[in-house]
């Protein structure tokens, strides 16, 4: 089977220090142009990593008939307008999360996607590996049995004010840039969206949230309990717990680990540790599109999943009064 060949639409840091080199260990993926608005930078990376071509402007990148999927790093602002334009170039498209900043541009992007037949996905690299794919089973065949809490987390240190994921003007702040974590992973587990949504934030001086907590209340009496923030002295914590009827999940892994990653089912006071090998997830993601293009394989990160992590998004905003 041949190879997809990707080109890369920005040169942002997720981009050279994650996906592009999880690209570089995907079978199916060639890593085929890079565009940058300087053209120096975008041959910078073209000399690190390989690319084929190079361009100045990504209106460049998009007219070139080769590229055949494009992923998308650009800042939260730019992922609706991009999208679309890559969408309508015929080009299949991974864009990073979150993957608009409404369910209303959501709508708008898998619109333009079905209208010129080609593929879109949301970029939640960590739901390709294996140890949530664990856990997810571990809950189906109802090892713990019903769900009654959840909680996830993920918390960095602050970031500097002129730092881009602080900025109101690109959609910046910790709900956006960490919460969509938190939210995607209490989806997915749960599989259906919050009956109500309680928020409260904290905000920094120029109206960004530094640190977001919500409630999803369901009226089975299910309850998720998400945190995110940007406001740690140093390092960064991630959280993710499950508490049901018949016992408890537990894992102190961080987003996005590759390797050896441990989870702790405990039954009647009993803990069982599990071990999942998990590879480079940005490698898994990138891999799973392209069989999508090549084999007709459906995408692992649903429209269906993306529009309600973006409705629940929506509703926590709604609450914090973003």
């Amino acid at each position: 089977m041949r190879k997809v060949k990707w080109g890369i639409l920005g040169t942002a840091d997720i981009a050279r220090g994650a996906t592009i080199p999880g690209m570089q260990q995907a079978e199916h993926c060639e890593l085929y142009a890079i565009a940058g608005r300087k053209l120096e930078k975008a041959q910078s990376y073209q000399q690190q990593f390989g690319f084929r071509k190079a361009y100045g402007s990504y209106d460049e990148l998009l007219a070139d008939p080769e590229v055949e999927a494009v992923y998308i790093p650009l800042p939260n602002d730019l992922h609706c307008e991009w999208s679309i334009r890559a969408l309508k170039a015929k080009k299949h498209v991974l864009c990073e999360k979150p993957l608009a900043v409404s369910e209303a541009q959501v709508q708008e992007m898998f619109r333009a996607a079905e209208e010129n037949g080609v593929l879109l996905m949301e970029a939640f690299a960590y739901l390709h590996s294996p140890f949530v794919k664990a856990v997810k089973a571990e809950l189906d065949a109802g090892t713990i049995g019903d769900i009654r809490y959840l909680e996830s987390a993920f918390i960095t240190g602050r970031r500097p004010d002129t730092d881009i994921r602080l900025r109101k003007e690109t959609y910046g702040g910790a709900l956006y840039d960490l919460g969509c974590y938190a939210i995607s992973m209490a989806m997915w587990m749960l599989g259906e969206e919050p009956d109500t949504v309680r928020a409260a934030a904290q905000f920094s001086e120029k109206q960004i949230d530094l640190f977001t907590s919500a409630l999803l209340l369901y009226d089975n009496g299910t309850v998720a309990n998400l945190d995110c923030g940007m406001l740690l002295p140093e390092g960064r914590l991630d959280r993710f717990r499950i508490h049901g009827t018949l016992g408890t999940i537990v894992s102190p892994v961080e987003f996005n680990q590759a390797g050896e990653i441990p989870y702790t089912v405990i039954r009647n006071g009993v803990k069982e540790t599990k071990t999942v090998n998990a590879p480079n997830n940005y490698s898994l993601e990138s891999e799973q599109l392209s069989r999508c293009i090549l084999t007709g394989e459906k995408p692992h990160v649903t429209k269906e999943f993306s529009l309600l992590v973006a409705r629940v998004t929506d509703r926590i905003l709604e609450a914090i009064g973003y």
